[in-house]
């Protein structure tokens, strides 16, 4: 029985978001782990209305607040542990991480 642990990272700052990436990759390549990934998703531009008042009949609003995010998934096939210490590990703040982890039968 093999576990496949999917992680997803998002942020909308680039650079920390691929530091992230490469460390979780060079830390793969010392321990043996196979890594599937980075899979880059093109990045989602949001926008944000801002009323000037929280007035429900008061239209009056600043330009929107637009952002962008930036967003990787990588897999790690076996390698519980490894998988679990990537899982449990403290990111940056504008680091988003989510896991998700698959139970794989083999054959027969």
């Amino acid at each position: 029985m093999t576990f496949v642990t999917r992680l997803r990272l998002q942020s909308g700052d680039r650079a920390a978001l691929d530091g992230v990436v490469s460390e979780i990759k060079a830390d793969a390549e010392r321990k043996g782990a196979q890594l599937k990934g980075p899979h880059t998703h093109p990045p989602d531009d949001l926008r944000v209305p801002q009323r000037r008042r929280l007035h429900a009949d008061d239209r009056r609003s600043f330009p929107d607040w637009s952002y962008t995010v930036f967003s990787r998934e990588l897999e790690i096939h076996g390698h519980d542990t490894f998988a679990r210490e990537i899982a449990g590990r403290e990111f940056p703040s504008s680091v988003h991480v989510e896991a998700e982890v698959e139970r794989i039968h083999g054959m027969g």
